[in-house]
């Protein structure tokens, strides 16, 4: 064979490669070739089109003023999405449980299964979080302090829980892949682990309350240093959520098969949604 016929097979390998990929790539909102070649991973949400990706949601009411994103120096950066999301998509276990008790019958070789109840177990969520810049890594900081967060109770000496002390964690709202797959779902957080690889870079940040962040320019307007405020985030790591939805009494008590089976309890409105 030529070796003008292999350079041809390998143009229309890489060409089928190319389109696929570009497939993808244009489905995620990237519509142009400049920014193909230039495509990075992004924190940020896209303006024109949905947020689908997966996220934890802090519920409107005393727990948005209890985070206070927008004057919480180190939650700031999670302000826009009103909590923790993945950057990039994760993986996502998802099992929902029929559950039967087994009725020992005498003189029969099979026994009566009689049905106990059903329930949507814990959900596992598995995502890289990339970290390429110090902006990065402040959604890096923030993000874990929220699931430091979200999974203590509201216990303290201070007054600023506004009527939260004593109770439990609080419930989160999971979104993620659109309005019927998992859209207002009210889930509590058990479990989250943060992987810090070896052989990794580290990039530095400072969650700082007024801004300035230059150690040059701080000295110039008179302000002390904030060597304690430093922190150094992976560029990349493995952080995995496990959250199991809950459900209020007064919820299932409106809940409907029939308006489940047509896709009617999802979450739209202000109910929450059943999965």
């Amino acid at each position: 064979m030529a070796f003008g016929e292999i350079g041809k097979i390998v143009k229309n390998v890489g060409s089928g490669i190319f389109d696929r990929t570009l497939g993808r790539l244009l489905g995620a909102g990237i519509s142009t070739d400049s920014r193909l070649v230039n495509a990075r991973a992004k924190w940020s949400g896209r303006s024109d089109k949905r947020d689908w990706r997966v996220r934890l949601q802090v519920p409107e009411g005393p727990l948005k003023k209890f985070f206070d994103f927008d004057n919480n120096p180190i939650m700031n950066p999670l302000a826009e999405s009103n909590g923790m999301f993945w950057p990039l998509t994760p993986a996502v276990v998802i099992q929902h449980s029929a559950n039967y008790n087994a009725m020992d019958q005498v003189h029969s070789n099979f026994p009566h299964q009689a049905y106990q109840n059903s329930q949507v177990d814990s959900l596992n969520i598995i995502g890289e979080f990339p970290v390429q810049n110090s902006e990065d890594a402040k959604h890096w900081v923030a993000t874990v302090n929220f699931l430091r967060t979200a999974t203590k109770m509201f216990f303290g000496s201070d007054d600023g829980l506004d009527g939260l002390k004593g109770n439990p964690p609080p419930i989160m709202h999971l979104y993620g892949y659109g309005d019927h797959m998992f859209n207002r779902v009210p889930v509590v957080i058990n479990t989250f682990n943060v992987e810090l690889r070896p052989g990794i870079d580290y990039i530095s940040t400072k969650q700082n309350p007024d801004g300035y962040s230059t150690p040059r320019t701080r000295e110039r307007m008179g302000l002390p240093e904030l060597d304690k405020d430093q922190t150094w985030a992976p560029t990349l790591s493995n952080i995995s959520v496990l959250v199991t939805p809950i459900y209020s009494r007064d919820s299932i008590k409106n809940f409907s098969m029939k308006k489940f089976v047509n896709g009617e309890l999802n979450g739209k409105g202000n109910e929450v949604g059943f999965i």
